[in-house]
C-alpha cells in the first residue's frame, strides 16, 4: 500500500474511533480493548465494551533522511523496531519488552540502556495526535496551543486521552553491539562509575552507546556497556538454550546483533522466566522458542492471579503468603547505595536491574530534575510476608524509602499512597488543570483512582 493510502486508512480509523467514543454512554467506564498489557495493576473485568483501537497498530512511515517515523499509538515496539532497522535506524529509547506499545510508553513511562543519554521515550516525540477525554482530536507539540497537554501527557496513563499517532525521532544504528560487563564489589563504586560515564558518555576514551546494570548481591554487581560496531568475531544467541542474564556473570566481553541486543531481556522476561521453570535445562529444551517471550509469561501470571494457583499450593503446604513486589523506581545516583542497602536488608530480592537516566526536559506529572542523573531500579517477584504484617508491607516500605531518598516510583504496578501524598509526588495542581481542560466531564478515570485505587 502507498504511503498516501496508509494515511487515508489512519484517517478513517480516527473517524471510526471518534464515533465509537461518542457512542459510549455517559458515566460508563472507558477502557481500551487490547490484546496485551504490560501493566501490573490488576482490576476486575468490566462488562462494558472496550474502546476498539485495533486500527492503530501500524508504522505509517519512516523518513530515513529526517530520521523520524510516523507511528500509530498502539504499535508495539517489536513492530516499530522491525520497521526502522532496515533503514539503519531505531527509536531513541526502546523499552525492554516486545509488546510494549509506543503510546503506552509515552503515556506511561519507558526506559532502557540509552536513557543515560536520550532520557525517556516521550522525550523523542515531536508531535502527538490525541483523542482527549472530551472526545476531541487534537495535535499537541512542544510549542502549539496544546503544549500543556504535550508536556502533561507522560505519566497520565490514559486518564487525559489516548495517543493515536506520534511523530518520533530515530537514531542511527550499526549491525552489532559489543558488550563489556564490568564487575563491582560494592554499590558505592558502581554508582560513581555510572555517574561518571553518564556525565562523559565515554569509558576508557571510547564513546558509550548503551549502559545498564545488574545486581546479583551486595558484593556482586555489574555495569554493562554497549558499543556499536560494524564487525563482530562471533555473535551470541540468547533466544534458545542460553540465558542472557547469566552470561553477565560468565563473560567480560560479548557480541550481539543489534536486534538481539534490543530484545536481550525479552526472552526470559529479564530473569522472571525462572518462576515458570523455563530456566531448567530440561524444561527449556521442550519449551518452544517462539513461546520464550515476555507476553507469554505475563499471560501465565494473569492466569495465576485470576485462579490463585500458587497461593492455594502455599496454603496447602502451610507457608506464609507472598506479596507481589513488582516495581520500578528512580533515585538520584548518589543515593543509589543507600537504596540498595535498604533493599538487600528489608526485601532481599535478587537479581535487581539498574538503568541510569537523565531527563532532558521538565515533565510535570513525573517531576525528575532536568539534567540530574537518576538510576532506575527494577525488581519483579514475590516476597514472603513477615508474621503479623499487612499484605502490602514491603511495597509500603519501598514507597517510604524512595520518597526519603528524593526519588520517584513508576505507576505501572501497585501503589499505596494516600491521596494527598500521591498528588504531592505527581503534581496534582497541574493534573487538575489539564483534567479540567481536556476531560471536563470526567469521562476518563482520575489518575489516583486508576493507579492507586485500582479502578
Amino acid at each position: 500500500m502507498t504511503e498516501l493510502g496508509i494515511k487515508d486508512d489512519h484517517q478513517r480509523a480516527v473517524e471510526a474511533l471518534r464515533r465509537s467514543y461518542a457512542a459510549i454512554p455517559a458515566g460508563t467506564p472507558v477502557r481500551l480493548a487490547k490484546k496485551t498489557s504490560n501493566l501490573f495493576r490488576w482490576r476486575d473485568p468490566s462488562a462494558a465494551p472496550g474502546l476498539d483501537v485495533s486500527g492503530f497498530d501500524r508504522v505509517l512511515s519512516v523518513d530515513p533522511d529526517e530520521r523520524t517515523a510516523q507511528v500509530q499509538g498502539m504499535t508495539t515496539y517489536e513492530d516499530l523496531v522491525d520497521a526502522t532497522l532496515p533503514h539503519g535506524l531505531m527509536p531513541t529509547v526502546v523499552p525492554q519488552l516486545k509488546t510494549i506499545t509506543l503510546g503506552g510508553a509515552v503515556t506511561g513511562l519507558g526506559i532502557e540502556s540509552t536513557s543515560f543519554r536520550d532520557g525517556l521515550p516521550h522525550e523523542s516525540v515531536l508531535e502527538m495526535e490525541i483523542l482527549t477525554g472530551d472526545g476531541q482530536i487534537v495535535t499537541a507539540t512542544r510549542d502549539n496551543e496544546h503544549a500543556d497537554l504535550f508536556y502533561g501527557f507522560p505519566n497520565s496513563y490514559g486518564t487525559l486521552g489516548y495517543s493515536l499517532r506520534l511523530k518520533i525521532e530515530l537514531r542511527p544504528v550499526r549491525p552489532y553491539v559489543r558488550l563489556r560487563h564490568l564487575r563491582f564489589g560494592d554499590a558505592a563504586s558502581l554508582a560513581k562509575a555510572m555517574a561518571d560515564i553518564t556525565e562523559s558518555r565515554t569509558y576508557e576514551g571510547e564513546a558509550v552507546d548503551f549502559m545498564d546494570g545488574t545486581v546479583f548481591g551486595p558484593s556482586e554487581q555489574y555495569i554493562t556497556l554497549g558499543f556499536f560496531t560494524d564487525e563482530a568475531p562471533y555473535t551470541s544467541d540468547y533466544t534458545g538454550q542460553d540465558i542472557y542474564y547469566r552470561s553477565i556473570q560468565r563473560r567480560s566481553v560479548d557480541f550481539l546483533t543489534i536486534r538481539d541486543y534490543i530484545w536481550r531481556w525479552d526472552t526470559d522476561w529479564f530473569w522472571c522466566s525462572g518462576a515458570f521453570g523455563v530456566q531448567n535445562p530440561l524444561v527449556r529444551r521442550v519449551w518452544p522458542d517462539k513461546a520464550k517471550r515476555s507476553d507469554v509469561y505475563r499471560k501465565l501470571v494473569a492466569y495465576d492471579r485470576r485462579y490463585h494457583v500458587i497461593a492455594r499450593i502455599d496454603r496447602w503446604r502451610g507457608l506464609r503468603p507472598r506479596e507481589d513486589v513488582i516495581q520500578d523506581i528512580e533515585v538520584p545516583v548518589e543515593r543509589l547505595p543507600e537504596f540498595l542497602e535498604f533493599f538487600h536488608e528489608k526485601v532481599g530480592m535478587r537479581p535487581v536491574w539498574l538503568c541510569p537516566l537523565r531527563a532532558k526536559e521538565q515533565w510535570p506529572l513525573y517531576p525528575l530534575e532536568q539534567d540530574r542523573t537518576y538510576v532506575n531500579v527494577g525488581f519483579w517477584g514475590t516476597v514472603r510476608i513477615p508474621p503479623g504484617q499487612i499484605p502490602e508491607y514491603h511495597n509500603r516500605l519501598i514507597e517510604r524509602e524512595v520518597a526519603a531518598l528524593d526519588g520517584h516510583k513508576s505507576l505501572y504496578s501497585t501503589a499505596f499512597y494516600g491521596r494527598d501524598e500521591f498528588w504531592r509526588y505527581y503534581d496534582g495542581e497541574t493534573y487538575r488543570r489539564l483534567k479540567g481542560s481536556y476531560d471536563p466531564d470526567g469521562r476518563l478515570l482520575d489518575l489516583y483512582d486508576k493507579c492507586v485505587r485500582g479502578r
